[in-house]
């Protein structure tokens, strides 16, 4: 589709629309008559699909980098064509989102509380300044700090190890002993799911907890931008429980929820999310709970016109929600299109509604069920052939094609497809969905 093919209505600028958000922000777009703009990188910019590039009505080129001068390229570029809001894809551009917005006098989130929506010991730090309930958690810089947050045992075992700043599942790890210590390995990482070594370090080797924090500080820059990371790692409190995720809207600082999703992950060493459902199966007053929780941990972040995405789980046997980290961004996961299949509601729409002052369409206009289910390989390699067939209420996507490579799977990098299944209920979908993929093939070499 093309934006310029519809009515011209206002111009939204969207940070780095690249991205699996990207498609939604222009369907919803085209739906609400916008002009959209993208501010990248040149080179990031031309490897865009052609489907993203013709939807665009204009594109900032500049370095989103260098701060001063994105900012001073991105605010000419909103005051010669009466761009009317700024949105962000990725969650590491969403300080910045929040600083041009408040110079070019546009509805944003708070730009001296933006940072803590991107890094996560910031966040934790505003969660514990605005009460909202979340593991507790420690820094550490090197190994030796991170044994000496273990060996303290005021963070109980066993432990999520994670990147600072880093999005996905990347560097992700639960760690059950420390160094020098037999760990048993399993559970769920506390949130985005695991990522390396679980277990006991070889003999010759460093051990779980080194080798978990030297996971977490291998990511120095975000790609494909070149954008520097903070590489300090963060411990946190592994918080046992199913797992869900709650979006929230908020336009002048007033908070619309959405749905609760389920979240489902691979088990043993690593956490992968294998998949997502809506609507979650919590009853009626805990559904209010969770997007009550999620709203203040959307609210303690800074959001004030824009949209958040909150994980969260619930420990057996409480109804007390845990905010395990939020972001100022439309969900990935192809979430967007979930909850859309499930309720009608567009967060697209809503998103792209609240950046613009306006009050957003966040009211359900359908009652049914939508499960994704992800395909994954069971190691790395080279893909030599993928094949997911057809069933009535489901629709599915290869992500890869044969000859490409596939990563080990430690991360959601390693998916291959997905289906997505909706149903009249959430057992039916997920049933669906599931009885997809179990057909499917992949041959990895």
């Amino acid at each position: 589709m093309t934006i310029g093919t519809g009515p011209r209505g206002p111009g939204v600028l969207v940070i780095e629309p690249m991205g699996n958000a990207g498609r939604f922000l222009v369907e919803a777009a085209d739906r609400l008559g916008l002009r959209l703009y993208a501010a990248t990188h040149k080179e990031v910019h031309d490897a865009y699909p052609d489907r993203l590039r013709s939807a665009l009505a204009g594109v900032c080129a500049t370095d989103l980098t260098d701060t001063p001068r994105a900012l001073a390229d991105m605010e000419a570029f909103c005051r010669s064509r009466a761009v009317a809001g700024v949105a962000v894809c990725f969650e590491l551009f969403t300080p910045l989102a929040a600083v041009l917005a408040e110079r070019v006098g546009l509805p944003g989130n708070d730009p001296l509380l933006a940072r803590a929506a991107r890094n996560k010991i910031l966040m934790g730090e505003a969660f514990s300044a605005a009460g909202v309930p979340a593991p507790r958690w420690a820094v550490a810089r090197d190994a030796a700090e991170a044994r000496r947050v273990a060996e303290s045992g005021g963070l109980g075992r066993p432990l999520v190890v994670k990147p600072a700043e880093q999005g996905g599942s990347w560097g992700v790890s639960v760690v059950d002993a420390p160094d020098g210590a037999a760990g048993r390995g399993g559970g769920s990482g506390a949130g985005r799911g695991g990522g390396v070594g679980c277990g006991p370090g070889r003999p010759d080797g460093p051990g779980p907890l080194a080798a978990a924090v030297a996971a977490a500080q291998r990511f120095t820059h975000a790609q494909p931008h070149g954008l520097e990371l903070d590489t300090t790692a963060l411990l946190q409190e592994y918080v046992p429980g199913a797992e869900y995720s709650c979006d929230t809207v908020v336009a002048g600082g007033v908070a619309y929820p959405l749905p609760v999703v389920r979240k489902d992950t691979t088990r043993g060493r690593y956490r992968i999310e294998t998949g997502h459902t809506c609507p979650s199966g919590l009853d009626p007053e805990l559904v209010r709970t969770v997007q009550h929780t999620a709203a203040r941990a959307a609210l303690a972040v800074g959001v004030r016109n824009g949209i958040a995405h909150t994980e969260l789980k619930i420990p057996p046997g409480t109804r007390t929600p845990y905010v395990i980290e939020t972001g100022a961004r439309l969900p990935g996961d192809n979430l967007c299109e979930v909850v859309e299949a499930a309720t009608g509601v567009s967060e697209a729409v809503a998103y792209l509604q609240a950046v613009l002052g306006r009050v957003p369409d966040t009211v359900a206009t359908a009652s049914a069920a939508a499960s994704i289910r992800f395909l994954l390989p069971e190691h790395g390699g080279v893909l030599r052939h993928a094949s997911i067939p057809e069933a009535p209420g489901t629709h599915s996507e290869l992500h890869l094609r044969p000859g490409d490579p596939v990563p080990e799977p430690a991360d959601s990098a390693c998916r291959i497809g997905h289906v997505l299944a909706r149903a009249a209920t959430a057992h039916l979908a997920r049933a669906l969905a599931a009885g997809v993929v179990a057909r499917s093939r992949v041959e990895v070499g």
